[in-house]
């Protein structure tokens, strides 16, 4: 039976806008308040999406969230129309306005922690939707996010869903952003890693002193519970305080992991040679995993953050070499550039380098792997899933006219008071449901 990794992609919401909600996101922050170009970022990820697939990958489209959120002003108490409910919030809670009408569901690394049927107790993939507590306003999109899942994934004799863990911060989950997958081939039973940035019963432990660690322990091992793995199958492992306290705010900001090979930077972790060697031995076939360790004369970690070296995505080609999916802000760099080229030539699995140009999103702090939401399946299982969310030229063409009918070329910070922007992005999530045969996901449908 064949079996492969299948990547969907964020498609980029209408709000897109740069507030610089995300603190501990160096990019987020430095370009707060400039003005966004919503249709260009949209454009911008349906193009990567499409080259990916025209490499040879499956790819998917997972669709934005709703916003401005009316619904979440209404339980803060604006009252009135819901043009009434926007007005009183851009006068009273500017901040909580801008937070509401956040674009941050394009990276879906975030959304949700899945784990393959080769992994699982039941053989059914596994998803959890993650609930990101640690910020507000990406705190309110786990219920939508599970709809959508299940409108993706709706086949209960391969896929198995579950609740997001509890709203808490002891339970901060952050999704796939903190969690990659090693195998010797897709089909087979993995090392799953669950990365968190500090423990969230004991405050002894380490943890970041300037930004917040955003993802527990506790929460990687009740992930780890809920989709049935094995004390075997699943490697805990620290994030390092000092990187989160630079700017490395996720694992895929630092390291990154496609079947035998895991690419890191040397700082990544807390106490690395010990959790190296726990993954070669969980790995079991040791002499096929590939250690790729970025030294910091190489690159540094201000570098990898400027650049995300590190989130990339890691892919195999249908002729199995594997390929960095890279931003162009990797090219641009001479360091980073140089190391890719050597790096390509001397003997790793990792063959090739693909640069994209994602500008929109990595100017408000997420690269081509935040974009993207990896599910290893097997043909059955793809063939389970809704054909209607799957790249191919017709929907490619699709969505660029969907983009074109219904996306502002511009917003800045004071559009997002505008009534007239829930309007637009009502009108163009009903037709994108249409579009994807999603059905009702979004509460003013449901309504």
């Amino acid at each position: 039976m064949k079996f492969f990794e299948a990547n969907f992609d964020g498609l980029v919401g209408p709000t897109h806008n740069y507030a610089g909600l995300s603190i501990g996101n160096v990019a987020s922050l430095n370009n707060a308040k400039n003005t966004s170009s919503p249709k260009q970022a949209a454009k911008q990820g349906l193009q990567k999406m499409k080259s990916l697939s025209e490499l040879g990958l499956i790819q998917g489209v997972l669709a934005p969230q709703e916003r401005p959120d009316v619904y979440t002003l209404r339980r803060l108490g604006f009252t009135g129309t819901d043009s009434d409910v926007i007005s009183k919030a851009a006068k009273q809670a500017p901040a909580v306005l801008k937070a509401v009408c956040s674009a941050s569901s394009m990276w879906t690394a975030n959304a949700a922690t899945i784990s393959p049927s080769a992994d699982t107790a039941d053989g059914k993939i596994h998803f959890t939707p993650a609930n990101l507590t640690n910020k507000f306003h990406r705190s309110l999109e786990p219920l939508t996010t599970g709809r959508i899942l299940k409108a993706m994934f709706s086949d209960e004799k391969y896929f198995a869903h579950h609740q997001h863990l509890p709203d808490n911060d002891h339970f901060g989950d952050e999704g796939a952003a903190n969690h990659t997958r090693l195998c010797s081939d897709y089909g087979q039973a993995g090392v799953e890693l669950f990365v968190y940035g500090r423990y969230a019963f004991d405050a002894s432990k380490p943890a970041p002193k300037r930004f917040p660690a955003r993802h527990t322990l506790e929460a990687c091992e009740a992930v780890a519970r809920l989709h049935g793995l094995s004390e075997h199958g699943a490697v805990m492992m620290q994030q390092n305080p000092d990187v989160i306290d630079q700017g490395v705010f996720h694992n895929d900001v630092i390291a990154v992991g496609n079947q035998n090979v895991l690419f890191f930077h040397e700082q990544a972790f807390v106490d690395t040679q010990a959790k190296l060697d726990e993954i070669r031995r969980k790995f079991g076939t040791a002499a096929d995993l590939h250690f790729i360790e970025v030294k910091s004369s190489e690159v540094s970690v201000a570098e990898a953050v400027k650049t995300y070296l590190f989130n990339t995505q890691l892919v195999t080609l249908a002729n199995g070499d594997m390929a960095i999916i890279a931003p162009t802000e990797c090219r641009d760099s001479d360091t980073v550039s140089a190391y890719l080229e050597q790096l390509t030539g001397r003997g790793t699995p990792i063959r090739q380098v693909h640069y994209f140009d994602v500008k929109q999103s990595m100017q408000n702090g997420g690269g081509p792997a935040c974009l993207r939401l990896r599910v290893a399946m097997s043909e059955a299982e793809h063939q389970a899933v809704n054909p209607a969310v799957l790249m191919n030229d017709s929907l490619f063409v699709r969505l660029n006219q969907w983009v074109d009918k219904h996306y502002r070329d511009q917003i800045c910070e004071d559009d997002l008071a505008d009534p007239q922007l829930l309007i637009e992005s009502r009108q163009a999530l009903d037709e994108l449901t249409q579009i994807l045969k999603l059905g009702s996901v979004y509460q003013f449908q449901r309504n």
